[in-house]
C-alpha cells in the first residue's frame, strides 16, 4: 500500500537556514560586554571590567554547552531564559535588553533563510501538502517567527514547534509526535526534512514518519552522534525535497 505524503516537516537550522561555522563563545562575549556596558572595540576598558565581562560571558556558555549535552544525552529542552538564569544572569539588570538585543545583532548574519525555501513551500502548498517546522532550540517562538516573518515565508507555514517550548528535544518521539499532530497528520504521511543523522532521521524515523536528509553541514565532532538509522531520501538542495515527494506520492 502507498504512503502518500500529507505533510512535510523541516528542520531549521542547517536546513531552512545554511549552515555556519559560528564562535559560539564569542555570543556570550557580545552578550557580556554590553552587560557591563563596555563599548564594540573599545581599547579603553579597564581590564577588570574586561575580565570581569569573560567570566560572565565563560559561564553563560558552559550552561549552555551542559544544556545541549543534556539534549544529546537524556533529550531534556532548554530556554534562553533558562541558560541566562543558571549562570546567575540579572533578568532585571537595567542592561539586560540591550545585553540580548546586542546578542540577536550577533546572530542576524547567521539566520537567514535559504532562498529555496519559499518555491519549495509553495510548491508543496500547491500541492495540498501542509508545511511545519520542528526545531531544536533556546530560542522562542516568537523570535523564530520575527525570522520568518523579515524573510517572507511566515505566511506559508501551518504549523511550527521549537523545543525551547517543548519538554524535550529531538530525537525525543514525543516531539516528532506533536509535530504530527500540529500538522494534523498521522505520522506515516509526514516526511521530516534535516541535516543531522540522529536528531533528524533516526528520530523521525522511531514514529514511523520517513526523513529527508540534507547532507550539507558539517557539524563539529562533540555534536555528532554515532547511529545506524538510513535516511529514506537524501536532498542535496532544499528543491530536491519536491522531486522526493512527488516521486513517493505517484508511487
Amino acid at each position: 500500500m502507498s504512503r502518500r505524503v500529507e505533510a512535510v516537516v523541516f528542520d531549521w537550522g542547517g536546513t531552512l537556514t545554511p549552515w555556519h561555522d559560528v564562535d559560539l563563545p564569542e555570543q556570550w562575549r557580545v552578550f557580556a560586554r554590553e552587560v557591563h556596558g563596555i563599548p564594540v572595540g573599545s581599547s579603553e576598558v579597564p581590564q577588570e571590567d574586561l575580565d570581569e565581562a569573560h567570566r560572565l560571558a565563560d559561564r553563560i556558555h558552559e550552561v549552555e554547552a551542559a544544556a545541549w549535552r543534556r539534549g544529546r544525552d537524556d533529550h531534556s529542552s532548554a530556554s534562553l531564559a533558562e541558560i541566562l538564569d543558571a549562570a546567575g544572569v540579572d533578568a532585571e539588570h537595567d542592561r539586560h535588553h540591550l545585553a540580548l538585543a546586542a546578542y540577536r545583532r550577533f546572530w542576524e548574519p547567521h539566520t537567514y533563510t535559504d532562498p529555496q525555501v519559499r518555491p519549495v513551500w509553495e510548491g508543496l502548498r500547491e500541492r495540498g501538502i501542509r508545511v511545519g517546522v520542528l526545531s531544536n532550540t533556546i530560542w522562542s517562538r516568537a523570535y523564530h517567527r520575527e525570522i520568518f516573518e523579515r524573510d517572507g515565508v511566515l505566511d506559508l507555514l501551518d504549523a511550527d514547534l521549537y523545543s525551547s517550548e517543548l519538554d524535550h528535544v529531538k530525537p525525543h518521539p514525543e516531539v516528532f509526535l506533536a509535530a504530527c499532530r500540529a500538522v494534523g497528520v498521522e505520522p506515516a504521511a509526514a516526511v521530516y526534512v534535516g541535516d543531522r543523522m540522529f536528531e533528524d532521521v533516526h528520530g523521525p524515523q522511531q514514529v514511523g514518519m520517513r526523513a529527508i536528509w540534507v547532507p550539507h553541514s558539517v557539524l563539529p565532532e562533540n555534536q555528532k552522534v554515532d547511529v545506524t538509522a538510513v535516511p529514506d531520501a537524501r536532498a542535496h538542495q532544499l528543491h530536491d525535497v519536491l522531486a522526493v515527494v512527488d516521486g513517493w506520492n505517484a508511487a
